[in-house]
């Protein structure tokens, strides 16, 4: 299974570090923060890895390179000077993740989440197009954005979760998409007003590195954590 690492976003609540940094080059705990999505995809079995590139693209480009010393190949799709927002940015990548299911996740986040128990079969799974991992809400997002109902996400206004930025996908997620910039909101509802949206809880670490002051606290999080294990 291939997977999409999403990295094309300017980080406007980052600045100034992005102005000269793409926020999943941010260091954290002395390495690049999508370092650790990396190498987490490759022990999952995941080897083909897609980046997608906007701002200081070429920056990304020359820090991470084919992929090798993260133990996967990586291919570039290239979305031009401004990024094409999370809907357009993965269609765009389509043609680089061939026909079947694949992988998503947001290049600005930490987590601990096993890629291993992603997985979306449309015959047991009621002919869904994708599969999303919902965390709980966060302080800064305390409002959550989708309910779950079993394993059905559904819409409504109480008791809901915060969707993570990790999913699995089927092409057929994009049916009648066109080229061009969109977000992935609509797409989710109108899965979810199909039926054809499945998720999952996932009650592990997750970090939205959004803010200086989370970059901050997540860094001295994972510093404590390898000094414990020393």
């Amino acid at each position: 299974m291939k997977a999409l690492v999403l990295a094309a976003g300017r980080g406007e609540r980052m600045r100034p570090l992005t102005d000269i940094v793409p926020k999943p080059l941010l260091p954290v705990a002395g390495r690049p923060l999508i370092a650790y999505h990396l190498e987490a995809l490759a022990r999952a079995g995941m080897r083909d890895v897609v980046i997608n590139l906007a701002w200081l693209g070429e920056r990304l480009r020359a820090a991470l390179g084919d992929g090798e010393r993260y133990g996967v190949r990586i291919r570039y799709s290239d979305e031009g000077a401004e990024a094409l927002e999370t809907g357009g940015g993965i269609f765009n990548a389509l043609p680089l993740l061939g026909p079947g299911a694949f992988v998503v996740v947001n290049g600005d986040t930490w987590t601990d989440f096993d890629f291993r128990q992603l997985t979306l079969d449309p015959d047991a799974d009621g002919g869904a197009v994708a599969r999303i991992v919902l965390v709980g809400n966060p302080a800064h997002h305390r409002q959550g954005d989708f309910g779950l109902e079993g394993d059905v996400v559904v819409a409504r206004a109480t008791d809901r979760l915060t969707y993570s930025g990790i999913g699995i996908f089927r092409p057929e997620f994009f049916a009648g998409q066109a080229p061009g910039k969109f977000p992935l909101l609509p797409l989710l509802q109108r899965a979810i007003a199909a039926g054809s949206l499945r998720g999952e809880l996932f009650r592990g670490e997750w970090w939205d590195v959004g803010s200086p002051e989370r970059l901050h606290a997540l860094d001295m999080r994972l510093r404590t954590r390898a000094a414990t294990r020393r």
